[in-house]
């Protein structure tokens, strides 16, 4: 019978790895650090339809595996060195751009590890062992856009399976399930993550995963991660639990670690961090679930291009330094906006009025650079947008520059209407990304933005 503790008991705590930086609630945390143990997982959970017969013909998939080392070191020693050793033939010490399409072959029958550039590709494979690495996993599987990512999650699916999905997620999500997938046989029910009630009631005999973001897309409600992933467990063993953790990052909130099966990323955001390129990960510890996922990741061919995976690799390696900045900004932006009188509501985890608030300390580590506020109308908001000079008006998060958008109008705009409004993603909402500029200059452009708004009803 498949098991939620199956996939925690993977990994073994060998003792604190002291890490600097300042934790959500002031004190300082460490990250924790793990040593792999051979999987014990003798069948794949039933939530998985077999499409196909591993290791027959036309049916090969190749799944990168972290090294027993990488889980050694902190988070940091990991950001850079984890997946990655010197180049064989040059000693570089940067993982080389594989730019090619196919593999020469010494032999008929023969090769080196490499066939064809969708099946596996070295640059790729570096990647895929380091973000898996940071979030404490076994295998990591990428994809050519975190939207991607989450499809292939899906595909795991037969007709007639049902998935929970959080009500507020990132409209895209939303138009695969609602648009795409749901046309294809699987079910899907939108509930209220933030009480994890709503997720036991939900589930059905044909529940299969639980899907949630958290914070969430743009509203920051929190989900307990530890409560879902034992409703989770109660769905007759057989369903997975599966966690968005784009908004957070491994710097301050680890999924795997609090009982999640699968980490979704859309590593196009945070993790790359320079608005340079676009792509997705799911991570793993369960070998057969990570097998399928990499048979997806061939047969359906959805992978990132070298370049690009060298690009997610580059950023990582300052991502714990800039999630620190992007954190102390957006304490102080979150703060100055609560107390601005042309603001009607902050929503952001880090304000101890945020109804979540204790369970942002418990479960993360930092409370990140998102933040939404609550401007009363649509023209307010415009208002506001259309006149901020460092903060770009543009889709997207997560980088090193700050932006700026209306959820309603550009990321959630495929949600419908009752359902954002339902949430209380209003035609009033903005979103900003907090970037790494200095935080004085970024205040005072939000500051001559909203007093554009002063006077518009």
């Amino acid at each position: 019978m498949w098991s939620s503790r199956g996939i925690v008991s993977d990994l073994k705590a060998t003792g604190p790895v002291p890490q600097t930086g300042e934790s959500a609630c002031g004190c300082f945390h460490h990250a924790r650090s793990y040593k792999i143990k051979a999987s014990s997982h003798s069948c794949l959970p039933s939530v998985v339809a077999r499409t196909y017969v591993p290791g027959s013909p036309g049916n090969e998939c190749c799944m990168t595996q972290i090294s027993e080392n990488d889980l050694l070191y902190g988070l940091a020693t990991r950001a850079i060195h984890a997946g990655q050793e010197p180049d064989e033939t040059t000693g570089a010490i940067m993982t080389p751009i594989y730019q090619t399409s196919t593999y020469v072959q010494p032999a008929l029958g023969q090769h080196k590890g490499f066939e064809y550039a969708r099946t596996r590709n070295p640059t790729r494979d570096a990647l895929e062992r380091n973000v898996a690495a940071l979030e404490g996993a076994k295998h990591g599987i990428a994809f050519a856009s975190g939207l991607a990512a989450t499809e292939a999650v899906l595909k795991l699916l037969k007709a007639g399976d049902h998935v929970i999905c959080g009500e507020n997620v990132y409209g895209g999500t939303h138009r695969l399930m609602t648009q795409v997938l749901s046309r294809l046989g699987l079910t899907f029910s939108f509930v209220d993550v933030r009480d994890p009630a709503c997720i036991a009631k939900a589930i059905t005999p044909s529940t299969r995963i639980v899907f949630i973001e958290t914070p969430t897309n743009p509203m920051m409600h929190l989900a307990d991660l530890s409560a879902i992933a034992k409703h989770t467990a109660s769905a007759n063993g057989q369903a997975l639990f599966v966690v968005d953790n784009t908004f957070a990052t491994p710097v301050f909130q680890r999924p795997i670690e609090l009982g999640a099966h699968l980490v979704v990323h859309s590593t196009t955001k945070y993790l790359n961090g320079h608005s340079d390129m676009v792509g997705g990960i799911v991570v793993t510890s369960n070998d057969e679930v990570a097998e399928q996922l990499a048979f997806l990741q061939n047969a359906a061919g959805a992978v990132p291009g070298p370049l690009d995976c060298w690009l997610a690799l580059r950023g990582i390696k300052t991502l714990p330094l800039r999630m620190r900045q992007h954190d102390a900004s957006g304490r102080q932006i979150a703060a100055w906006l609560a107390g601005h009188s042309e603001v009607r509501q902050v929503y952001y985890p880090g304000l101890q009025d945020h109804p979540q608030y204790d369970l942002a300390c418990s479960q993360m580590e930092g409370f990140g650079g998102m933040i939404s506020f609550e401007m009363g109308s649509l023209e307010r908001a415009k208002a506001v947008v259309e006149q901020t000079r460092l903060f770009a008006l543009a889709e997207s998060l997560g980088g090193v520059e700050s932006l700026i958008g209306h959820p309603a109008v550009m990321t959630h705009a495929s949600v419908p209407k009752m359902l954002r409004e339902s949430m209380g993603l209003s035609a009033g909402l903005v979103r900003i990304s907090v970037g790494i500029e200095d935080t004085d200059d970024l205040i005072a452009d939000l500051e001559q933005a909203l007093e554009a708004a002063r006077g518009v009803q």
